[in-house]
């Protein structure tokens, strides 16, 4: 039986949704994963201008501990900036999929482990200067290893480290994913509260 825990949201801080207003919208590009679109928007002081905007369904991201303290990472080649990427383990969501169910899949896929406790540490936007892109990132807890079974196409190596010492690679700046950093330091917190709580 898995144990999933999400904490109840406080509210945002930042509710305005009417400072500019869609007038056209037209698709340059669609792909596989991302949409690009340029709109024309109607600005607060009454001018007009214009909008690129990527479009992406979204992506969820698992941070594996283990009961020893040790994260379990992923090392990959990415084409876009041309060199490998110590990453926590993340996947694009389906059309329609909930999070915590590609939280689930991805990290089976990637790693081959599977939870039996998800602590969801929050959602959080990519680059929201011109991409809709939202990420939800989870804390895996009480895990078993089972097989790997990665996507066609997909070649990543599997690393396991002390939680500590992957937290000292964000501050070193040698983990440098924003949501990787973001995960990790996330459950770095949320594993010391657990501590503290049970001491």
């Amino acid at each position: 039986m898995i144990f999933y825990e999400r904490p109840v949201s406080a509210g945002l801080l930042c509710q305005r949704s009417d400072m500019e207003k869609t007038l056209e919208s037209q698709y340059i590009y669609k792909g596989k994963i991302i949409n690009v679109r340029k709109d024309k928007v109607l600005l607060p002081d009454g001018k007009t201008t214009s909008r690129e905007v990527v479009e992406h369904r979204g992506g969820v991201c698992v941070v594996p501990v283990d009961e020893n303290g040790n994260v379990t990472l992923v090392r990959q080649y990415r084409y876009p900036i041309g060199r490998e990427v110590l990453e926590i383990p993340a996947g694009k969501r389906e059309e329609g999929e909930d999070p915590f169910e590609t939280a689930r899949r991805e990290l089976s896929e990637e790693t081959g482990l599977e939870a039996g406790r998800y602590d969801f540490l929050g959602e959080f936007l990519a680059t929201p200067g011109y991409c809709a892109e939202k990420f939800y990132i989870y804390l895996a807890r009480d895990l078993t290893r089972h097989a790997q079974h990665l996507d066609e196409g997909e070649f990543l190596d599997v690393v396991s480290m002390p939680l500590k010492q992957a937290a000292e690679l964000v501050w070193s700046n040698q983990i440098d994913d924003c949501k990787s950093v973001a995960g990790l330091l996330l459950a770095a917190k949320k594993i010391d509260e657990t501590k503290e709580k049970d001491a």
